[in-house]
């Protein structure tokens, strides 16, 4: 007897909380529910001045940059989603506003063009950036933060060598004129 109520408690439980995740399903497909799929994504990008493809205390923002988003289906390489050019701010940051799920699209922020003719060379690594533009991934809130981007310096600085020094360098060769920090 305390087996079969036991089994008739576990199936009560579980009818329960199958009605819980129903009733959240159907919440999510309720109108006003595309309100919840407002995205802002935001980043920075900066001037490389040491030519090493990351950020370091010398690097500088660059405003006026120009970036873009776009998200393109996983399945067929189509474009789901594409934002205007988006100009940075005096801080080298921008803002995206994105409407809509691209659950099943790969969105990048890439960037388009720079303001500084001595800091134009695109670098490999950090020219784009992926973001997650989807409430259906385990990402809460509104804001997407991407990578920060950079465009890399036509020359490297002089005080790159001891920046890269302190940071653990030392072959700075390929960078800094065939120079090998002692």
């Amino acid at each position: 007897m305390t087996e079969a109520c036991m089994i008739a408690l576990v199936s009560l439980a579980i009818c329960i909380s199958s009605s819980f995740n129903f009733a959240y399903a159907t919440d999510a497909a309720a109108p006003g529910a595309a309100e919840s799929n407002k995205f802002k994504v935001v980043g920075h990008v900066y001037c490389d001045t040491c030519r090493v493809e990351f950020e370091t205390k010398i690097s500088q923002p660059i405003s006026g940059a120009v970036v873009k988003l776009e998200c393109r289906n996983r399945t067929d390489g189509a474009v789901t989603f594409q934002s205007p050019e988006i100009t940075t701010t005096q801080s080298g940051d921008y803002r995206i506003h994105v409407e809509g799920d691209y659950e099943d699209s790969d969105c990048h922020v890439t960037l388009v063009k720079s303001s500084r003719p001595d800091c134009s060379d695109l670098t490999e690594d950090w020219r784009k950036a992926r973001v997650v533009l989807t409430s259906l991934a385990g990402v809460s809130g509104d804001i997407r933060f991407a990578n920060n981007l950079g465009f890399k310096k036509k020359e490297a600085v002089p005080e790159c060598k001891k920046v890269l020094t302190e940071l653990g360098y030392y072959e700075l060769q390929d960078e800094l004129g065939h120079e090998v920090v002692p």
